[in-house]
């Protein structure tokens, strides 16, 4: 197994590479380790997951709002089967809360009888209508108005930075090689093979697989095609300090539009409420700064759905951008002839899709001519847990007593121990920064973003830098 970050690259003739290792990218390369084949997956960042992986809803959706008959639909159904079971097994954070999907006005209230019969084509036949009395009911908190709702009960709340990690740290350990730092500056085919001019050398494949989220299109015009277009979607968030969580049990839905799902309330694992996205098409893919107007937009509808949440303090604000393109499917298209899979226009569903789309790219690759060979069983993984519904480990005298560092608390704001900060640096797939570091610890991720805590968290981060 294999990570690195600098340095030169091997010389070798792989079977597949992968290019992109957000979490669709890292679910394909986990899905490749189950043959024997050489694989790799590459990244322009220093980790994995650090694009549009890292901010989204973390929602784990039932599908029941897709396109009915659709690629996505299909997927997204079968993905969160596959996830659902994954989170179970690896430990991934996940609530199943369900979801409302709530009607302030008649025309909305009118709109949800089509959007049940769409949930029944899609495949998912637990929604219901439901009064405006069992609505304020289980939500007390929602501000005037409130008509009436579709309850989706399926739907959850999941970690998606351990998502991806987990993706990752099981294809590394599987055998696949993980490039970051890697960015692929143009590609060259030949009659056996592609040549990938990268920023820190050549690598060579017989296979390709285009997961590069953002740049999905420019890849693929790389590659002669023109199948679609990204066009950044912008989704500002607004996160409120876990004082905040008893003002919402469930994940709160509007009534979606042709931009998309729309502005949402809803917990996350780590003990938050977080309100957002916006919906901004952009033409800049690396615009992920929030703005005043994203802002004050969000809380004048977070002041609409839930008055008393806009008065709670906020933790943090993040922007994210969404793979739109000019279709309303995914994009995924295999070009046999060229040993070449597309994997473009994975939109906000992509985290729930993740597995099955990466089962699908694998079949695609089979169908264009790769020898897959017998599948295998991965060797489980653990992954260390980050949510709250379980107990962390500053709360496990087990742990503690058999290692002291698991009871000595670095974060305070989000009690993240120096046994946790210590087992993310040795990891497999291990942080490139800070913020990574953040993802698979919390630390620094509370109410005073890092103020106490930055420079131990940072000392313990440049003393392993400085120790590789």
């Amino acid at each position: 197994m294999t990570v690195t970050t600098a340095g030169q690259l091997p010389d070798a003739m792989h079977d597949v590479i992968v290019v992109g290792a957000g979490v669709v990218g890292s679910a394909i390369a986990r899905e490749l380790a189950r043959h024997r084949l050489r694989t790799a997956f590459v990244d322009a960042s220093h980790d994995v997951g650090n694009g549009t992986s890292k901010a989204n809803t973390a929602i784990l959706h039932t599908g029941f709002d897709a396109v009915p008959g659709s690629l996505e639909s299909r997927l997204v159904r079968d993905g969160q089967r596959r996830l659902s079971a994954y989170a179970a097994e690896t430990g991934i954070p996940l609530e199943p809360l369900g979801a409302l999907l709530v009607a302030w006005d008649p025309e909305q209230l009118a709109a949800l009888p089509a959007l049940a019969a769409k949930a029944e084509r899609n495949g998912y036949h637990d929604a219901r209508l439901i009064g405006a009395d069992e609505v304020r009911e289980r939500e007390p908190h929602l501000g005037p108005g409130v008509l009436g709702a579709l309850d989706v009960p399926g739907e959850s709340i999941i970690c998606p930075w351990t998502t991806t990690l987990a993706y990752a740290t099981q294809a590394v350990r599987s055998g696949v090689d993980l490039h970051l730092n890697c960015r692929v500056e143009s590609i060259s085919s030949a009659a056996t093979h592609h040549e990938l001019a990268t920023s820190r050398g050549l690598l060579r494949t017989r296979y390709l697989v285009n997961a590069a989220g953002l740049y999905a299109d420019e890849l693929d015009r790389e590659l002669g095609h023109g199948d679609f277009t990204v066009t950044p979607r912008r989704g500002q968030l607004i996160v409120y300090d876990k004082l905040a969580r008893d003002l919402v049990s469930h994940i709160l839905l509007p009534v979606p539009t042709a931009l998309g799902k729309g502005v949402l309330v809803s917990p996350t694992v780590y003990g938050n409420v977080m309100l957002g996205p916006t919906a901004e098409d952009l033409d800049d893919k690396e615009a992920t700064g929030s703005t005043a107007e994203g802002l004050a937009f969000l809380r004048e509808e977070g002041r609409r759905i839930i008055p008393e949440l806009v008065e709670e303090e906020v933790t943090a604000v993040y922007a994210g951008l969404r793979s739109a393109t000019e279709h309303d499917d995914y994009r995924i298209r295999a070009h046999a002839r060229q040993r070449y899979i597309a994997v473009g226009g994975i939109r906000s569903t992509g985290l729930t899709a993740s597995m099955a789309i990466a089962a699908y790219v694998t079949g695609l690759l089979a169908d264009a001519g790769l020898d897959l060979g017998e599948a295998r069983e991965l060797k489980p993984v653990r992954m260390p847990y980050i949510g709250e519904a379980c107990p962390r480990p500053y709360q496990r005298a087990d742990l503690i007593a058999a290692d002291p560092e698991y009871g000595t608390i670095v974060c305070h704001c989000e009690r993240v121990s120096r046994g946790e900060i210590r087992d993310a640096l040795d990891s497999t797939v291990p942080p490139g920064s800070l913020d990574g570091l953040r993802r698979r610890t919390r630390a620094r991720g509370g109410r005073c973003q890092g103020f106490y805590c930055g420079p131990a968290v940072r000392a313990l981060f440049e003393a392993r830098e400085v120790s590789r």
